[in-house]
């Protein structure tokens, strides 16, 4: 897996991270939840890649526009469909989860906000 370099064309969704959200709970960085006015994301599992992209950035570019956003989470690729998952099903490979926040940045319109083709560099 690269560290650098870009990672084109991806699945991007909207997930809450704040307690009481769509998530399966707290960030897997720290046990924390995150308010979905800031620019956090959750990343597959191998993108994740056993948290050693825990609370760093990455810059995220889509719709014509680029957002420096924290990672605070993993999307787990290798198993869902129980409750410590919130009976999710796994992610895909090449998912990343985004909070409000980070679709406002990119300037995608509410009614819009499911999926996304972008990049992502490490910030």
């Amino acid at each position: 897996m690269a560290t650098t370099g870009s990672i084109p064309l991806f699945l991007f969704l909207l997930v809450g991270f704040e307690k009481g959200g769509d998530g399966d709970g707290p960030s897997e960085c720290y046990q924390q939840y995150h308010s979905d006015e800031l620019p956090v994301v959750a990343l597959s599992s191998g993108w994740f890649d056993h948290g050693s992209r825990c609370l760093g950035n990455i810059a995220i570019y889509g719709n014509g526009n680029s957002v420096v956003v924290m990672v605070v989470d993993e999307c787990d690729s290798t198993k869902g469909c129980d409750k410590s998952n919130n009976y999710q099903p796994p992610c895909d490979n090449d998912n990343v989860d985004a909070s409000r926040a980070v679709w406002e940045g990119l300037g995608v319109p509410k009614d819009s906000q499911s999926l996304l083709d972008f990049t992502w560099t490490e910030a």
